[in-house]
């Protein structure tokens, strides 16, 4: 399968400031992936590169096997195939919905491109919106006529920049699974820039996690919850807390809630003082272990109930019970460690107890 994207040892910069260096990715057809993170560590910065808004310092990017940045090249936006989907959606105000779709197309006759707006206003679910302005839209329409517009000139790739981030939640789940089944049917791949990490679970086949203009992790959203490679990774992926332990064989940890069992053998040595990841789903209800704490928080999920609860010794675990279960804050509870995926980092400094 060919790759529609290839990203090199990346370096760009805001005069002497580095916004983004020594990041390689790679993106295959019909693949829709993602680059997470907070505010500030780059991702919109990769964006903007890759559609050619912007020059680049170092590195090399390809678009189907065809260099189109590197120091010294650089090919104009309007060569490279390539739509983008703006966070403000960008639409013209003074155009038509119809109008607006059509933009991108050059070379064509008034009808054929009518034609074709159309038809990816169909595709998009506006079918007959045509005649309408941006100001008669609501925000998900205005999205869907953004993404038709981007779709129109057929474009070997389509970059998505924050593109759901202005809608309401419930919205912005609905689009966004939308989305991603418009891009699969079309066989076009995508590459989303986005801070939101339900976001990027939803559409992503492939996520970058982000920070400080480099990728940390490439790989699939599973992975990146259950095994993660580094600490930031483990931290801004999903909930968890970090449990003080020691190495007490290859696949072991002895910890303040009991020895946990690791899934794969450890690299560091008997005696190693190590912090474990733990997950919500890692800790489960047992009315009948001898691992008891108190519940500090409650927070309701409908089908589950997200509970902070404090050991003996201070430290604290969060764990989902079913929504049947219902404590109260103040209540002690038993709890059992059951976790498939052992993550533990090598303890450099010591482990602050919540």
């Amino acid at each position: 399968m060919d790759h529609i994207l290839e990203i090199s040892d990346l370096e760009c910069r805001y005069h002497e400031l580095v916004a983004v260096h020594d990041l390689s990715l790679r993106i295959r057809e019909n693949t829709i992936a993602c680059l997470l993170g907070p505010s500030g560590c780059g991702k919109t910065t990769v964006l903007k590169a890759i559609a050619g808004f912007m020059g680049i310092h170092g590195g090399e990017i390809r678009l189907r096997d065809k260099v189109v940045s590197r120091p010294g090249l650089h090919v104009p936006p309007n060569k490279r195939r390539v739509g983008m989907v703006f966070q403000d959606y960008a639409l013209f105000p003074h155009m038509s919905v119809g109008d607006n779709v059509a933009f991108g197309l050059r070379g064509m006759s008034r009808a054929d491109k009518r034609a074709i707006s159309r038809r990816i206003l169909r595709l998009v679910g506006l079918e007959g919106f045509e005649p309408r302005y941006p100001h008669e839209l609501s925000g998900g329409q205005q999205q869907r006529v953004a993404l038709a517009r981007a779709l129109a000139p057929e474009p070997d790739c389509i970059l998505l920049d924050e593109p759901l981030s202005s809608l309401d939640v419930d919205l912005r789940e609905r689009l966004g699974i939308e989305v991603r089944e418009i891009l699969k049917a079309q066989g076009i791949s995508a590459l989303m820039v986005t801070h939101d990490q339900h976001e990027a679970f939803a559409m992503g086949d492939r996520i970058g996690v982000m920070h400080e203009g480099r990728i940390l992790q490439w790989d699939t959203p599973y992975n990146l919850y259950h095994e993660p490679d580094d600490r930031f990774v483990a931290d801004f992926i999903g909930q968890g807390r970090l449990l003080a332990g020691r190495l007490s064989d290859k696949h072991t940890v002895e910890t303040d809630a009991g020895l946990i069992r690791g899934n794969r053998a450890f690299v560091w040595p008997i005696g190693t003082e190590v912090d474990v990841l733990l997950r919500p789903d890692d800790v489960v209800p047992d009315p009948d272990s001898a691992l008891r704490g108190t519940i500090t928080r409650k927070a309701f999920k409908g089908a589950e109930i997200l509970y902070r609860v404090r050991l003996g010794n201070g430290c604290e675990l969060l764990t989902l019970f079913p929504s049947h279960l219902n404590h109260e804050v103040g209540e002690q509870v038993g709890l059992r460690i059951e976790a498939e995926h052992v993550v533990a980092f090598e303890r450099t400094t010591p482990t602050v107890t919540p």
